[in-house]
């Protein structure tokens, strides 16, 4: 593999990748996924979950805390992932016994 000349203070150079161009990068990885199945959840079932009204759950999707992680469609559809829900009810459930101890 052929280096091309350097100053001091700058890094040595490929010469076979400096002739790449930008459209020679390789195809960006799909997200990965678990696989385990994780549903999405629309706001009735997120409110029977939670044992509150769907006004709740609207509510707390997008300007009052504690915010719920949502996912917006295309279409203005409200969906929510059903770990992301459990992690919600998680953080929640620390956060009462921190205030417990603390106050």
């Amino acid at each position: 593999m052929a280096l091309l000349n350097h100053t001091a203070g700058s890094f040595p150079v490929d010469s076979e990748a400096a002739n790449h161009t930008a459209t020679s990068l390789p195809a960006r990885k799909p997200p990965v996924r678990s696989t385990h199945a994780d549903p999405l959840l629309t706001a009735e079932e997120v409110a029977d979950r939670l044992h509150v009204s769907t006004d709740w759950v609207w509510d707390h999707s997008s300007r009052k805390k504690p915010y719920l992680p949502v996912i917006r469609m295309g279409d203005g559809a409200l969906r929510y992932r059903n770990s992301a829900i459990e992690a919600f009810i998680d953080e929640r459930e620390r956060l009462s016994s921190l205030s417990r101890r603390i106050g």
